[in-house]
């Protein structure tokens, strides 16, 4: 079982130098107003998962697509409960953190928790429906798997998650990829898919659970600090693999 969460002020061994400068506002995903309390526009990414945890491929795939789409932002909306990733998973206060250690000192990236405050279960069309309200001058993009293109069809209104943003297939090498050819058409005034590949990373996050569980290195898979972080708040010992990437 992972300790109480009071811990965290009394475990100094996980890296702080670089998670203490972390903004505060990062944990919603919020960005400053200018005087007028508006926001700047921005092309604004939007990667969700359920972090559990996060590791190496996450931030590269996010740094990856930030590059090729020119994204100023990108938001890690860290999942609470996704209706196609059932099972257990770790509170989300601690992927929360270990996502704000993992991103912290890049300027462009930040961890939102809109889904986690909110109850479940949630749906990408609902939390890109709330960014564009708060935020109605941005152009938001989708960030996804190539695997997850092929069920998005049966995902909770697929059009309306193409009319609210630019869906972003990453590919992977050694993955099938998406053929541009034969993707899902969503219909009248949905923006068109962009297409990205990244290096293979061959990460995942139920196998460095399951490397947790039976006392197996994790070092090099996740930022020291997640690494730290997991030790000291004693984070996947003896737990079931779970669901989640």
């Amino acid at each position: 079982m992972p300790r109480a969460a009071s811990t965290f002020a009394s475990s100094p061994n996980f890296c702080t130098f670089v998670h203490k400068k972390v903004d505060s506002r990062r944990i919603s995903g919020a960005n400053s107003r200018d005087r007028a309390g508006v926001f700047d526009a921005m092309r604004l990414g939007l990667f969700g998962g359920t972090f559990d945890p996060i590791h190496l491929g996450h931030l590269i795939l996010a740094e990856q697509c930030r590059e090729a789409c020119r994204l100023d932002r990108v938001w890690f909306v860290v999942a609470g409960a996704p209706p196609h990733k059932q099972g257990d998973r770790t509170p989300a206060f601690y992927r929360i953190e270990m996502a704000r250690i993992a991103i912290a000192g890049h300027q462009a990236f930040e961890v939102s928790d809109l889904e986690a405050r909110r109850p479940g279960p949630h749906y990408s069309v609902d939390t890109l429906e709330a960014v564009h309200r708060e935020r109605p001058g941005d152009d938001l993009f989708f960030l996804i798997g190539a695997d997850s293109l092929v069920d998005l069809p049966t995902w909770r209104d697929p059009a309306g998650i193409a009319r609210l943003a630019t869906i972003v297939v990453v590919n992977r090498p050694g993955m099938d990829k998406a053929d541009p050819s034969i993707v899902p058409s969503f219909g009248p005034g949905t923006k068109d898919l962009q297409f990205v590949t990244i290096p293979s990373i061959g990460i995942a996050s139920k196998v460095l659970r399951q490397r947790l569980a039976e006392r197996r290195t994790i070092r090099y898979m996740v930022p020291r600090g997640v690494e730290a972080y997991i030790e000291a708040q004693g984070l996947y010992r003896g737990s079931s693999c779970g669901n989640g990437s």
